[in-house]
């Protein structure tokens, strides 16, 4: 399992950062699952910098830019240097915030030109009886990855995150049998994108009102492959739990 830990903004101090990378660190050497710490821009490179942990580290967003005249951006090669091997693109907090699936294509490649694993965000807003959600799914996997070439293709990590189960408690989450739906059907839609049967290896995560409680059955025959944690990340005993859980 892979167990991406972003920590959006709510770590706005470098000491809590530290505890909080220090804790992943202490966490990676009693599991067999791979940790990666998403933290805010400007704590990814005192934290990655002098890292020797299996803990590896994950921007948060990439500019849609390339460099150069561009106050206030961070680019995907500059968080390639700070020691970032990942990328989180298209988060429904981002997309709220005016990106478009234009937008996260740029980033995308983007990212991939740097290095970075891409963990391609999507979900739909609400669930309808008429199956309209999986459409909504299906465009926003497919205009970030059709423009990609085959090779790049292969790296894309993609996270499902229903916007209608973020930032909720357990009871509020997708289920285990909504869940293998949809990894089976983001699955579907990569195997007409990704060449021969490469989609089956494709790392297809969930986040979305993540606990300690659900974890494991949500883990439990859905068919992904880890999660994408918000808020419970950054809180130590939950985020330790939510680690136990999944052993």
């Amino acid at each position: 399992m892979l167990v991406i830990a972003n920590w959006k903004a709510y770590v706005e101090d470098l000491g809590k950062a530290k505890k909080l990378a220090a804790l992943a660190k202490r966490l990676s050497r009693g599991t067999k699952h791979a940790l990666v710490l998403a933290p805010p821009a400007p704590f990814l490179g005192a934290l990655a910098g002098k890292n020797a942990s299996a803990v590896r580290f994950s921007a948060q967003d990439v500019s849609a830019t390339a460099g150069g005249a561009r106050t206030g951006e961070a680019t995907a090669q500059a968080y390639a240097a700070a020691g970032a091997s990942y990328a989180i693109i298209g988060h429904s907090e981002r997309r709220a915030a005016g990106d478009t699936n234009a937008v996260v294509a740029t980033k995308m490649a983007h990212a991939l030109a740097h290095g970075l694993a891409p963990i391609l965000c999507v979900g739909e807003p609400e669930r309808d009886s008429e199956g309209r959600y999986l459409a909504f799914v299906r465009e926003e996997v497919a205009a970030a990855v059709e423009p990609l070439s085959p090779k790049e293709r292969g790296s894309v990590i993609v996270a499902y995150e229903p916007l209608w189960a973020i930032g909720k408690t357990a009871a509020a989450a997708a289920d285990a049998e909504d869940l293998a739906e949809m990894a089976a059907y983001i699955r579907k839609v990569l195997a007409e994108l990704l060449p021969g049967k490469r989609a089956e290896r494709s790392v297809i995560l969930y986040g979305g009102s993540v606990e300690p409680a659900n974890i494991r059955a949500l883990a439990a025959g859905s068919g992904i492959d880890g999660f994408l944690v918000g808020h419970a990340s950054v809180e130590p005993a939950t985020f330790a739990a939510l680690v136990a859980a999944l052993a």
